[in-house]
C-alpha cells in the first residue's frame, strides 16, 4: 500500500514506538492521527511532525475505557491504516497482581485493539481497502516466568490477529503483526523491575530502537507483510521455540525469574 495521502491512526502515540511510528508514516506523506491519554505528550509529537512539514492531529482518549473507544469510533472516519500499538502492563507473578491491574492489562492492549478494530472494520470492508497493524511482544510466542497477566494479554492479541487474518482474506483489508524484542523505549522506566525479569538467555537478543521498530511498522503496510519479527535473533529464538519447544521452555525457565 502506498502511504502518501492515506490516513493513519496510531494508538499509544505520545511516546516511544507509537511516536516514532507516527513520524515515519507522516514522512511517507500520510496524514497521521495520534491517539493517547496524554494531551501534552500528543501536542509535542504533533509539533515535531508539523515542524518537518508532516500532517498530523492529536486525539486524546483513554483506550482502557470502552466508552471512549466507542466515541472515538463514532467521531473519527475509518482510517486507511489502523495501528494498534498502545500497551501497558507490569511483569508480575499472577498471585502478586491485583485483580484491577489484571483487568487493566487485558483492557490495553487486547480489548483496546479488539474494540477499536471492530469500530472501523465495517467501513474498511465496505470500501474494500485498509490495513491493520498490531504491535505485539515476544511473550506472545515464548512466555517468561513472572509475567503471567502481561503474557496472557499478549497471547490474546496474537489470537485476534490470527483470527482476523482468516476473516479478512479476500476483502481487500489486510493485517500485520509486528513483534520487536527489547526496545529502548520508556517501558522499562515506567515499569521498574521488569527489565530484571528478562531471562538471561533472551539477553543475547540485541535491543532495538523505537525508530527501527517504526521502520518495520511502515514496511508492514507498504509491503503488506503478514508478520515481522526484529531483530533477526528474535526470529531465530522464536523458531527454536517451534522446533524444540521443550528445550526452549526449559532454558527460558532456567535463566528466568524464580521465587
Amino acid at each position: 500500500m502506498r502511504l502518501a495521502g492515506k490516513r493513519v491512526l496510531v494508538t499509544g502515540a505520545s511516546q516511544g514506538i507509537g511516536a516514532a511510528a507516527a513520524s515515519r508514516y507522516a514522512e511517507r506523506g500520510a496524514h497521521v492521527l495520534l491517539v493517547a491519554r496524554s494531551a501534552e505528550g500528543l501536542k509535542r509529537q504533533v509539533e515535531r511532525i508539523t515542524e518537518f512539514g508532516g500532517s498530523a492531529e492529536a486525539i486524546t482518549a483513554d483506550l482502557a475505557n470502552a466508552d471512549e473507544i466507542r466515541s472515538l469510533g463514532e467521531s473519527v472516519e475509518a482510517p486507511d491504516v489502523l495501528v494498534n500499538n498502545a500497551g501497558i502492563g507490569r511483569w508480575l507473578f499472577l498471585d502478586d497482581t491485583s485483580p484491577d491491574e489484571l483487568q487493566q492489562m487485558t483492557a490495553v492492549p487486547y480489548q483496546a485493539a479488539l474494540l477499536l478494530t471492530r469500530a472501523f472494520l465495517g467501513d474498511m470492508r465496505e470500501r474494500g481497502s485498509g490495513w491493520i497493524v498490531n504491535v505485539n511482544s515476544p511473550v506472545s510466542r515464548l512466555p517468561i516466568p513472572g509475567a503471567t497477566g502481561y503474557a496472557s494479554a499478549r497471547w490474546a492479541l496474537r489470537g485476534l490477529t490470527a483470527s482476523l487474518r482468516l476473516d479478512l482474506r479476500g476483502t481487500g483489508v489486510g493485517i500485520s503483526e509486528v513483534v520487536p524484542g527489547k526496545v529502548s523505549s520508556q517501558y522499562f522506566e515506567n515499569n521498574p523491575g521488569a527489565e530484571e525479569r528478562i531471562p538471561r538467555i533472551a539477553k543475547l537478543i540485541p535491543t532495538v530502537t523505537p525508530d527501527r521498530v517504526a521502520d518495520a511498522m511502515v514496511a508492514a503496510v507498504e509491503k503488506e507483510k503478514a508478520e515481522i519479527h526484529l531483530p533477526w535473533q528474535l526470529k531465530a529464538f522464536e523458531l527454536s521455540g517451534r522446533i524444540f519447544p521443550g528445550l526452549t521452555s526449559y532454558l527460558t525457565w532456567k535463566t528466568g525469574t524464580h521465587r
